[in-house]
């Protein structure tokens, strides 16, 4: 599945494909890196393992529901997707203030992460209102 959008450049009838699965995959490898970064300690520790957790599910998860065999399957998974990035956020939040050194980093990947919360909200949200 994927999601198209406008250019922007002005030229109306150019489109650019944007990828979910290399999305959430490259989501879950920034919050990979991002994790690195933190020094862990008795506060940190969890907040990162909880985080890289949420993360890199998203991905997985998108998979799954790629390879649907159902509608019921498929939706099921995408409301994972949504449940593990809105997720990802909170704990994004937690380590900005536990963290506070990566805080910019931190915003840059909340902003991708509720993006893709969006995305998954609608698409949710479109295949529950079809028959």
């Amino acid at each position: 599945m994927t999601d198209h959008a406008a250019h922007g450049d002005g030229e109306s009838d150019k489109r650019v494909t944007y990828d979910l699965a290399d999305r959430t995959a490259r989501l879950g490898e920034a919050i990979i890196k991002f994790a690195r970064s933190v020094r862990l300690d008795p506060i940190t520790s969890p907040l990162v393992s909880q985080l890289v957790r949420a993360a890199t599910s998203v991905g997985a998860n998108y998979s799954e529901a790629n390879d649907a065999n159902s509608k019921k399957e498929f939706l099921y998974r995408i409301s994972l997707c949504s449940r593990e990035v809105r997720e990802t956020k909170h704990w994004l939040r937690m380590l900005a203030i536990a963290y506070p050194i990566r805080k910019e980093q931190a915003r840059v990947l909340w902003k991708e992460s509720h993006e893709l919360n969006l995305i998954f909200n609608a698409i949710y949200r479109k295949g529950k209102s079809k028959p």
